[in-house]
C-alpha cells in the first residue's frame, strides 16, 4: 500500500491544528488540576512549573525554542512554522483554561486515563497535518521519517526518563498515575500512527 503524503488545504491544516491542540489542552489541563504529569516535553515543563515559580505555559513555550532549528533544517519550514503556531496556541489555552473552567471533583485515575486519550489524539491530529507540538516531539517526527522507528515508541522511552527524574520532585503516587496516562496516550500513537504514513514535506 502506498505511503505517500497525505495533502492539506489551508483551512484544514488550521482546523486540525485548532482542534489538535484544544485536545492536548484539555488533556493537560485535567493532569495539571490533579498534580499528575506527562511525558515528552510537557513532562519538562510540568517539572519546570513543580519546581519553579514559572508557569507551565511559560516554561513549555521555552523548553521548546532550541528544537525549532532542528526542525526547519530537517523537517521542512511548512512543519517548523505550524508547529510553533501549535505550541503557540497549547500554550495559551492552558494558561487560561481556569478562565473558562474548574474542576470541584476530579477523579486522578480518571483524569490519567482521559486526559492520556485527549492529548494522545490531539498529537495524533497533529502529526497528521504535519505539526507537532515541538520539544521532544519534533526529535520523535524526525526519528521517525529518517529511521522508521515508532512515534509511540519513541515517546513511551521519552517518557520513562522524564518520570524517573519526576521521582525527585512529586510523591510516588503521581508518578504511578502518571505512568498510567501516559500508557494511554502512547497508546494512542503506536496503534494509530506509522512511520512513512505521512511526511512532515
Amino acid at each position: 500500500m502506498s505511503t505517500k503524503s497525505v495533502q492539506h488545504t489551508l483551512f484544514e491544516d488550521a482546523q486540525g491544528i485548532l482542534i489538535g491542540t484544544l485536545l492536548a489542552a484539555l488533556g493537560i489541563t485535567f493532569f495539571k488540576s490533579t498534580g499528575l504529569l506527562i511525558g515528552g516535553t510537557a513532562g519538562l515543563a510540568f517539572l519546570g512549573q513543580y519546581a519553579t515559580t514559572f508557569s507551565f505555559s511559560e516554561v513549555f513555550f521555552a523548553i521548546n525554542l532550541p528544537f525549532y532549528y532542528l526542525s526547519y533544517r530537517q523537517l521542512g519550514l511548512a512543519f517548523t512554522l505550524k508547529t510553533f503556531i501549535s505550541v503557540f496556541l497549547l500554550s495559551v489555552f492552558v494558561e487560561y483554561a481556569p478562565s473558562f473552567m474548574q474542576f470541584e471533583q476530579l477523579d486522578p485515575i480518571y483524569a490519567a486515563l482521559i486526559g492520556g486519550l485527549l492529548v494522545g489524539s490531539g498529537l495524533l491530529g497533529l502529526f497528521r497535518h504535519q505539526a507537532s507540538l515541538g520539544g521532544l516531539s519534533i526529535l520523535a517526527q524526525y526519528v521517525a521519517q529518517k529511521y522508521g522507528i515508532s512515534i509511540g515508541k519513541f515517546q513511551m522511552a521519552v517518557d520513562c526518563v522524564v518520570l524517573f527524574l519526576a521521582i525527585f520532585i512529586v510523591d510516588w503516587q503521581a508518578i504511578l498515575l502518571s505512568i498510567v496516562g501516559a500508557i494511554s496516550y502512547n497508546l494512542i500513537l503506536v496503534i494509530n500512527h506509522k512511520p512513512g504514513r505521512y511526511s512532515a514535506r
